[in-house]
């Protein structure tokens, strides 16, 4: 035997993927961390964003790297490749979509992660209680009982598919994970606006439910779902047989950042027994608003709410984040019990539910260190008043449209979202956007009301100043007056420390 064990090592030789010179690492990691701080610290002299150039592009379209490579040099690969042709959300400048803009914080805690290399799928371990602590902390902030549930996800439309098939599973119970959706669930109808974001519709896609499934519910002149219309669109379905099970309230469109009437819509769907959920991706964290959190009144009945932390919460990328007011519904539309995943009393696989209890995922990243670090350093109030001077800001760019000539304004300012557009024709506006885009000044980004194109600047990052404003407003003035048949308006050039 022992013979056998001496033979058995001596035909294994180390695979260990470790640095073979720790130090000769440690000076490079240092080089590394210096670089990506001074990065974010000097973000001001670099373009919002710039496009990529044909050489970079097609060096990505090399083989598969058989041998080993050196550190430093994949390293100035991507210092010179991938970090300048980034989206640019870290800059201030950057106002296209509603992306946080995360923070120096996040990124020290997003190593840290790494560094334990944690799975929170199960077991019993501390970074899974850090969840959890975030779980009950989201608990007190919305009012929710002591029994409910949550979850990180990837961000809103993973959130947003799992609120459905939890609400899917209440309505036709547990039988239907075996069995499908058979002829009681070609039945089930949902209902959200015509501004909600188009992963409700792809969640009732990927759920069997199918998109027609959807009842898609007229807005008001104030962009908020229409309850006299959505009241009556589920008494005709009822009448002819459907089964409405779903309400999706938008808190925070994605065009212009409306909110629905959450508490209208929840009493409506307490009276219909009808699953409430929210849509809440950045705008339910105005909760840590004490301003803003009045607009949300009605969040604290629903059934389910869907968010994401790395929009106004300013974690890094992905944390999106699921809370279901009944834990254990939120439990039967998930959990499955599998001999590997058995739970014993005592040792590492001991605990109760597990976070893969709780969705589709068993291989879970550790999610919730990042935005435990920005919690735990920034607080909610300092969290709360960045929120607010957004949309601050926001009215700040509204004022200087409406104060523009050649600007037009193209929706009301809910929260952070302003629509607007110079005055030319569409085909004009679009040009606009790519050519600010481009200039490195600022990165609005576009989208149609009511049939006419728009210039959206979505004011999410907690470095955005009015400065950052005044150079949109400049750009868009100066392009237009380039594209249009105006002439050039004489503005002065956004300042731009390098390009």
């Amino acid at each position: 035997m022992n013979e056998i064990i001496r033979n058995a090592k001596a035909s294994v030789t180390s695979a260990s993927l470790d640095p073979q010179d720790w130090s000769e690492f440690r000076a490079l990691a240092h080089r590394m961390l210096d670089e990506t701080i001074d990065g974010i610290a000097n973000i001001r002299s670099r373009p919002v964003w710039q496009p990529i150039p044909d050489e970079v592009r097609a060096a990505f379209r090399s083989d598969v790297p058989r041998e080993a490579g050196d550190l430093a040099e994949v390293y100035r690969e991507f210092s010179e490749q991938i970090a300048p042709y980034a989206t640019g959300n870290v800059h201030p400048g950057f106002m296209g979509w509603v992306h946080g803009g995360g923070t120096a914080v996040g990124m020290l805690a997003e190593m840290l992660a790494a560094g334990l290399n944690a799975n929170l799928g199960g077991r019993d371990h501390m970074p899974i209680e850090v969840e959890r602590q975030i779980v009950d902390w989201m608990r007190r902030l919305f009012l929710f009982p002591d029994s409910a549930s949550g979850i990180f996800v990837t961000g809103t439309s993973m959130a947003n598919l799992m609120a459905v098939l939890v609400a899917r599973t209440a309505a036709l119970g547990t039988l239907v994970r075996q069995h499908g959706i058979g002829n009681d669930g070609a039945l089930l109808t949902a209902y959200t606006s015509q501004a909600a974001h188009g992963c409700v519709s792809r969640a009732m896609d990927v759920a069997g439910l199918g998109t027609d499934a959807l009842r898609k519910i007229d807005v008001d002149a104030d962009h908020r779902i229409d309850v006299a219309v959505l009241r009556a669109q589920i008494a005709v379905d009822r009448e002819v047989g459907f089964k409405p099970f779903l309400v999706v309230a938008s808190a925070g469109t994605v065009d212009i950042g409306a909110i629905d009437d959450l508490r209208a819509i929840a009493g409506l769907c307490r009276e219909e027994g009808i699953w409430f959920h929210v849509d809440g991706a950045f705008g339910a964290l105005a909760i840590l608003s004490p301003e803003l959190a009045p607009l949300l009144g009605g969040i604290e009945l629903a059934d389910s709410i869907a968010l994401d932390f790395h929009k106004w919460g300013q974690v890094p990328y992905d944390a999106g984040f699921l809370l279901v007011r009944d834990g254990e519904q939120h439990r039967q539309a998930f959990a499955q019990p599998a001999a590997y995943l058995r739970r014993e009393a005592r040792g590492l696989a001991a605990g109760a539910v597990w976070p893969c209890d709780l969705g589709p995922d068993l291989s879970r990243g550790f999610r919730a260190l990042k935005t435990w670090f920005t919690l735990k350093t920034f607080g909610t109030d300092r969290l709360g008043a960045a929120i607010a001077r957004s949309c601050a800001l926001a009215k700040y760019l509204e004022a200087r449209v409406l104060a523009e000539p050649l600007l037009e304004l193209l929706a009301p300012v809910n929260l952070n979202i302003v629509c607007f557009r110079y005055r030319a024709d569409d085909a004009v506006n679009r040009e606009i956007v790519s050519d600010v885009q481009e200039s490195g000044f600022a990165a609005p980004s576009s989208t149609t009301l009511d049939g006419r194109f728009a210039i959206r600047a979505a004011i999410v990052n907690h470095r955005t100043e009015e400065a950052d404003i005044d150079a949109l407003v400049a750009a868009v003035l100066e392009f237009g007056g380039r594209r249009s048949n105006c002439g050039l308006v004489e503005v002065e050039a956004p300042p731009l420390a390098a390009q």
